[in-house]
């Protein structure tokens, strides 16, 4: 499986793809490093990301997991930008609850990318599962302007 590794603020990143998708975003640095195409281009959507432009992540993803997982990582795609939805919102949108979404969110295998950073419980900022916890959520949300 093709990965490759970028440095970002929140640390070393590895994207992977599997059959011309998307499949997994990971912290740390990955062994075996392969450019292509489609990872080249996750890899500068990221930088720019990172340097503070509003990026669209408009790539190839086929994340695994359950139907409803992968209905609650799409309404994730649909969280605009330095906005925030919280679990009760995005259960309505996916069809669950909010707990349920919550448990989707930290399953999410391509962070970052599939903004799970962007819900929120109703009375505060929930959690995150990604590396550096709640500190990175709160990273990720200021770098794109996102009201706490």
């Amino acid at each position: 499986m093709p990965q490759l590794s970028l440095r970002s603020p929140i640390g070393d990143l590895t994207v992977s793809e599997e059959d011309g998708h998307i499949v997994a975003l990971d912290w740390g640095w990955g062994r075996d490093q392969a450019e292509t195409p489609l990872l080249a281009r996750a890899r500068d959507l990221l930088e720019a990301y990172f340097d503070g432009e509003a990026a669209d992540f408009d790539l190839p993803f086929r994340p695994e997991g359950t139907e409803f997982q992968r209905a609650v990582w799409r309404g994730m795609c649909e969280i605009p930008h330095g906005h925030t939805w919280t679990y009760g919102r995005l259960a309505d949108r996916a069809g669950g609850i909010a707990r349920a979404v919550g448990t989707a969110c930290g399953a999410n295998p391509i962070p970052v990318l599939i903004p799970c950073h962007r819900v929120v419980a109703a009375s505060g900022l929930g959690g995150y599962s990604g590396d550096g916890g709640l500190e990175t959520k709160v990273a990720l949300l200021r770098l794109e302007g996102a009201l706490l």
